[in-house]
């Protein structure tokens, strides 16, 4: 079945608020980049604030495909997309606050960063999500 945007919407929080900051841990304590820093959870909830916008646009575009499907490839792409947004949001024109000077925020870890999460909730969406909520295809990705 296709994603509702209510069902898009809670299974973005919900992958970003579990996988996300699972992911994000080793970042922010230091283990993987540049140091121990805050600013990859910034990073996180940048992207399900904005992601919770840009899916209402995907939601618009996906009625016009015959089958009201959102391949995989479309999902890379708005990763993609996505990740150019929140980067010129962050790095670029630095309009979204992060708790470090932008110059500090290393591109090489933000897009180690940002690669690993989508990757994570990716690949959780496509499989654990069908094996722990059975019903959450069928219900248009609502899980509540």
């Amino acid at each position: 079945m296709t994603p509702t945007l209510l069902g898009r919407w809670q299974t973005r929080l919900l992958l970003l608020a579990t996988v996300g900051i699972l992911v994000s841990l080793p970042f922010a304590m230091g283990l993987i980049g540049s140091g121990a820093n805050s600013v990859y959870f910034w990073i996180l909830g940048y992207i399900a604030i904005f992601g919770l916008g840009w899916d209402v646009v995907y939601n618009y575009l996906q009625k016009f495909r015959w089958d009201r499907d959102w391949p995989a490839i479309y999902q890379l792409l708005a990763g993609i997309w996505e990740l150019l947004f929140v980067f010129c949001g962050i790095k670029v024109f630095g309009f979204f606050p992060i708790p470090l000077p932008k110059e500090e925020l290393s591109p090489t870890d933000f897009l180690l960063h940002y690669s690993i999460v989508w990757l994570a909730v990716f690949i959780t969406s496509q499989s654990l999500m069908r094996i722990v909520f059975l019903r959450w295809r069928f219900r248009g990705g609502e899980w509540l």
